[in-house]
């Protein structure tokens, strides 16, 4: 469908922002919903080490990744609802392996169509967003899913913790399928194709070379993309961790995910707060800050753990989770942005790169300092100190680097 004008049965600016929210939660999901089913999905499955459970979140990043540099272009050649349909075609084939898995590897191997299926959605998303809106009214509307995209972790691990209580582990897989297929309907009879013919371009090898080529030759970019890695990577190794820590080493069972709704919360305040805060300071004092801040908070929780010991109450584990998370909350958007700003030409693209790299050295490093839990929180702590603190020193150079261009 090419014809994109507004009609009676056109599609209004609430419900798109709805259809759009709930689209591009679907990685969050395929993840949150996960994390109170992880002790029981590797018992099941029989996994020789507890940790090798966090490879169930891992993947999936890993998946997103290689996902991120199919949909873009994509969807800029054949339309926006072919590549829609296309990364929700291979989500839907990750969740019935993973539905139907009967060992580790088939489970991964499901988890991993979910990411690259998932990846579709995520991106094609923003570019739906700026074909029907401009300026002003596209960060309204980028804001709006947003804010619903914040609730998604503080909600999925409760919702997940619910079926549990009602069903086994499968029945969450059988929830995101419903969802995926619920989503897709409602996005093929209600939204119009918002790219029209006459706008679609050829694809071509020659620029899609070209244009990686100038991403890798700014080094300044590179650097903001490196940092973005670093600090990625130690998020993601809280995720895949979080549930071994607070649902197995702290035994809150049922609890966890009222838990980690309260640590979400902390990241969706940030987000908020740095609105404002990015106006006052720019992004890159603020970065800087946030990197520091987060590398001397685990220094300082490390040496506490002197006194307290290896396994800290939990409301002081909470406390610093809470607080780390407001940092690194200041952190991605903010990172994405310095990546992303010499590159407006070609905005596609970059956005694709810059989320390759940085997912895959995030996975990577997300899977190091995850792997090496030890039934303690100091792995952890010992990666929130370094692999932010090696961040502040690749984002200084960046801004010196860029300082140093501006001069000349």
């Amino acid at each position: 469908m090419t014809d994109i004008k507004p009609s009676k049965s056109d599609i209004g600016f609430t419900e798109f922002v709805a259809l759009m929210a709930f689209v591009t939660c679907f990685v969050a999901m395929a993840i949150d919903l996960m994390l109170p089913a992880l002790s029981y999905i590797g018992n099941d499955l029989g996994v020789a080490r507890p940790n090798d459970t966090q490879l169930i979140i891992s993947v999936i990043f890993l998946g997103v990744a290689f996902g991120q540099v199919l949909y873009g272009p994509l969807s800029d050649v054949v339309g926006r609802k072919p590549a829609i349909y296309l990364g929700f075609s291979v989500f839907i084939i990750g969740t019935l392996m993973s539905i139907l898995a009967q060992s580790m590897e088939m489970m991964l191997l499901g988890r991993l169509f979910q990411g690259l299926g998932a990846a579709g959605p995520r991106i094609v998303t923003v570019a739906i967003v700026r074909d029907k809106h401009k300026g002003p009214q596209m960060a309204r509307v980028m804001s709006l899913i947003m804010t619903v995209f914040i609730l998604v972790p503080v909600v999925a691990p409760i919702i997940g913790q619910g079926i549990l209580m009602i069903a086994d582990w499968r029945m969450i897989f059988v929830f995101l399928l419903l969802m995926a297929l619920l989503i897709l309907g409602w996005f093929g009879v209600r939204l119009p194709e918002t790219l029209e013919q006459e706008k679609r371009q050829s694809f071509s090898v020659t620029k899609l070379s070209d244009s990686f080529k100038e991403v890798i030759a700014n080094k300044t970019a590179m650097a903001y993309v490196i940092s973005l890695g670093l600090v990625f990577g130690a998020f993601l190794a809280f995720l895949s961790s979080v549930q071994q820590v607070l649902q197995d080493l702290y035994e809150l069972g049922a609890a966890f995910p009222f838990y980690f709704a309260v640590l979400a919360m902390g990241i969706g305040a940030s987000n908020f707060l740095n609105a404002k805060l990015v106006m006052r300071f720019g992004m890159k004092r603020l970065v800087m800050f946030a990197q520091v801040g987060s590398s001397v908070l685990s220094a300082l929780a490390l040496l506490a753990m002197v006194w307290l010991g290896a396994v800290p109450p939990l409301w002081f584990l909470m406390s610093y989770f809470m607080l780390l998370l407001m940092g690194v909350g200041l952190l991605f958007g903010n990172l994405n942005a310095l990546s992303m700003e010499p590159f407006g030409h070609i905005a596609g693209l970059a956005s694709s790169f810059v989320g390759v790299v940085s997912t895959l050295m995030a996975v990577i490093l997300g899977m190091i300092v995850g792997q090496a839990f030890n039934g303690t929180v100091v792995p952890l702590m010992l990666g929130f100190v370094v692999l932010p603190g090696i961040a502040f020193f690749v984002t200084r150079w960046a801004v010196a680097q860029a300082n140093l261009e501006g001069k000349e």
